[in-house]
């Protein structure tokens, strides 16, 4: 599949929603209420997000903005 040019805030909010997912995968994890709040809240975000109506296959598009972003999280962090 060719790269696509995902919006710049659907982007963020994927790379927020792994961030909180992380943090709420941590061993024993502060304010798991509120994380799980964010998550959700995030989830809606994603999924609702407008790119999606004009995306031509959603479930490979949806895919590859996660590996994109985690691939992105992987070489800040290294």
């Amino acid at each position: 599949m060719d790269a696509i040019d995902f919006p710049d805030d659907l982007v963020q909010t994927q790379a927020a929603w792994n961030a909180t997912y992380d943090a709420l995968a941590a061993p024993r994890p502060r304010d798991t209420t509120a994380l799980r709040r964010r998550l959700l809240s995030l989830s809606v975000r994603l999924w609702w997000h407008p790119y999606w109506k004009t995306a031509p296959s959603m479930p490979a598009a949806r895919t590859e903005l996660r590996q994109m972003v985690r691939a992105r999280g992987a070489v800040r962090a290294a």
